[in-house]
């Protein structure tokens, strides 16, 4: 028993020598795996404290129309211009330590590991100022073990090479805190308008919260989780002995006034649109704020100059400056998408909102065509006749009742077309074909014209009472101008990076989602609004611009009490015009009822202006023209005093001739008619007589 023992004994000393032996091993080859990376570190030097650069912005025709806030126009102070209460305060809750390691905080990185196991998810970080700053200068944010790997390296180096205070004043310098401003001093001003080197406790302790989030803890997206968060950093500035805990408490205490604007700006070349590109770059390409604003990037877009400031020109000249009438344009190639001109407001400075692509008003009859192109699937042509008439729809075995109302209250009172009801807008003939349709119809047929704001099954649907956007009614209507081809919206053709690499390239596929034959029909049907001949009981909607027209256009104008909308295009161009006040106030005064019209038809004029005339082209098959009588929709007769040519989809073409006038030539009492056989002479004699 006791050699056995003695056995085991010797057996347990053999595997404890061992593990030792392994242990030193392993320790050595760590320290010279660690002596490698410090020595390589050394023999690279130190790493460029590169300038982050501005991202260019380019118009169609390679025109540099806007940049962003580069590292070289933003405002870079000394560590001794920035107040200390700021660098103590994101000192204290960016990383407490930083003066005591080598830039990487072991206790923190533990505890951080602990924290993450015990909740089962990653919930703190342990980067240095440090470690953040060489992100910020050098890698992307991307949360892979290659950028930790790379940023713990480059940390090295610069540790290894700058001074603790040079590594303090370029972070401060760098880090971003939302709303373009990069650096303390941009920030300082953008939010306090003062100086980084005046800033109080309390504007230190709020500002030192925001780069955690810029889009949650600014004050001013949340002044609520901005003020709870400096709370946290008082705190900890109590903890690290920075403050007195009394000092804290009368800090928080402290009532703040904001600015919110940066000093001296300046508005470049279509800002609407060059918002709508970053937030395009942002949303749709992946790219952080950071890349966006100093990554050096070439972004090329779709905007035309010539169209753009057309567009500005025509909003200018056309709204009263006393006027508080807003205004949204979206003009776009319906070939492709492309987006050649967007204004989102009367003055950027004055209001960046950009009612082009973010609001969502009621589009009024403007729907109409759409509502139109599914009932041209259901059997309908532009020659279908309903009444126009006051109508009171009841609904729920009566207990639910809908008056439409045409406008000013005038009706045909009997039979007119689906041709002139469009042209002279006819709100009952609307309400009628949707509900015959069924309500659900015209939800489901805006879906595939790309209409992706929620829409009401009412009635009132017909009339457009559920709200749209400027930019998705331009594309809804590409899809008449080209032909039946979806296609998106589009902002930005290329993207190369800082190296010149591409990074995005736009791919442009057009994809048929319409049938040409209908969508060409529906294309003369809007063409109406232009043409005299089609007038009724009301003249027909495009009356007062016909005169300021010379090229062929199809469209469509809208009206609800509070917007106004004109929307129409050529071969070449789509242009969609929204007027109205932001706050949903009723359009009272008629100069600005015809704000959109103007604006709308002065824009087409000046921005085709040089370029070929051109006629919507039919489809080679599926449609057929013939001459009708506009009055009722039948075949012209040599007799009828007015003949419209019309296109129907093939095989839906009237058949039956207009009979009117001949009766009315048959009915002719015999006198006059014998009156007419007289020889000259006669007659003569008898009218002096």
């Amino acid at each position: 028993m006791e050699v056995m023992t003695n056995h085991g004994f010797r057996r347990t000393i053999k595997y404890l020598r061992a593990f030792i032996i392994i242990s030193l091993i392993g320790l050595a080859c760590m320290l010279i795996v660690f002596l490698g990376i410090l020595g390589y570190a050394k023999i690279l030097g130190a790493p460029p404290l590169a300038v982050p650069q501005s991202t260019l912005f380019f118009a169609s025709d390679g025109t540099l129309i806007g940049e962003s806030n580069s590292g070289q126009k933003r405002y870079w102070v000394p560590l001794e211009e920035i107040s200390p209460d700021l660098i103590n305060a994101t000192i204290s809750i960016e990383d407490k330590n930083f003066y005591e390691h080598n830039g990487f905080d072991y206790k923190r990185i533990l505890g951080a590991i602990l924290a993450d196991i015990k909740a089962g998810s990653k919930v703190q970080g342990a980067s240095t100022i440090t470690q953040q700053y060489a992100r910020n200068l050098f890698l992307e944010h991307d949360k892979t073990w290659s950028r930790k790997l790379h940023e713990a390296f480059y940390a090295i180096r610069i540790e290894m090479n700058y001074s603790k205070e040079e590594i303090l004043e370029g972070y401060l310098n760098t880090i971003y805190y939302g709303n373009g401003a990069y650096g303390v001093q941009a920030a300082s001003q953008f939010y306090y308008g003062k100086n980084a080197s005046d800033l109080t406790l309390a504007e230190s302790s709020m500002l030192a919260g925001v780069p955690k989030g810029p889009s949650h803890y600014s004050p001013l997206e949340s002044l609520e989780n901005a003020t709870r968060r400096q709370g946290i950093i008082l705190n900890t500035m109590v903890e690290n002995g920075y403050i007195k805990k009394e000092t804290a408490r009368k800090t928080k205490e402290t009532p703040l006034t904001f600015v919110g604007e940066h000093p001296h700006k300046t508005v470049e070349a279509a800002p609407y649109f060059q918002d709508a590109v970053r937030n395009a770059l942002k949303n749709q390409l992946n790219l952080d704020e950071r890349t966006i604003e100093l990554g050096g990037l070439k972004v090329y877009t779709t905007l035309d100059l010539k169209q753009q400031q057309a567009a500005e020109k025509q909003i200018q000249d056309t709204i009263a400056s006393e006027s508080e009438i807003q205004v949204g344009l979206v003009a776009m190639d319906p070939k492709n998408g492309h987006i050649k001109a967007m204004v989102g407001g009367r003055n950027y400075e004055e209001s960046p909102f950009n009612r082009a692509v973010q609001a969502i008003r009621q589009p009024g009859s403007t729907i109409k065509p759409i509502l139109y192109y599914a009932a041209l699937s259901q059997g309908f042509t532009p020659s279908s006749t309903m009444r126009s008439e006051k109508t009171t729809f009841k609904f729920d075995d009566g207990r639910t009742e809908y008056s439409p109302h045409n406008f000013n209250n005038k009706y045909a009172d009997g039979e007119i077309t689906l041709a002139q009801a469009l042209a002279v807008s006819d709100n009952i003939y609307a309400v009628k074909t949707h509900l015959f349709m069924g309500v659900d119809t015209l939800i489901d047929t805006a879906k595939k014209f790309g209409i992706s704001t929620k829409m009401d099954n009412v009635p009132s649907l017909a009339l457009g009472t559920s709200g749209v956007r400027v930019i998705d009614m331009a594309n809804a209507y590409s899809l008449f101008a080209n032909g039946g081809k979806k296609v998106e919206p589009t902002l930005i053709t290329k993207v190369e990076d800082y190296n010149g690499n591409v990074i995005f390239e736009r791919n442009h596929e057009a994809k048929k989602v319409l049938d040409p034959a209908k969508a060409y029909v529906m294309t003369q049907m809007m063409a109406g609004m232009f043409d005299k001949k089609l007038n009724g009981y009301s003249k027909v909607t495009g009356n007062s611009l016909i005169d300021d027209i010379t090229r062929p256009y199809a469209g469509k104008s809208g009206s609800t009490e509070t917007d106004s909308w004109m929307i129409g295009f050529t071969p070449q161009l789509v242009t969609a015009v929204w007027a109205g006040h932001d706050v949903g106030k009723p359009i009272t005064l008629t100069a600005e009822k015809s704000y959109a019209k103007n604006i709308w038809a002065n824009f087409m004029e000046e921005s085709l202006k040089g370029k070929p005339v051109k006629a919507f082209t039919p489809p080679k098959e599926g449609v057929i023209g013939v001459y009708v009588n506009p009055e009722n929709g039948k075949l012209a007769s040599k007799d009828c005093p007015v003949r419209r040519f019309t296109y129907f989809v093939t095989g839906t073409e009237p058949t039956e001739y207009c009979t009117d006038h001949l009766e009315h030539k048959e009915d002719k009492p015999a006198k006059e008619k014998q009156d007419t056989k007289d020889p000259w002479y006669k007659r003569i004699f008898k009218w002096g007589a």
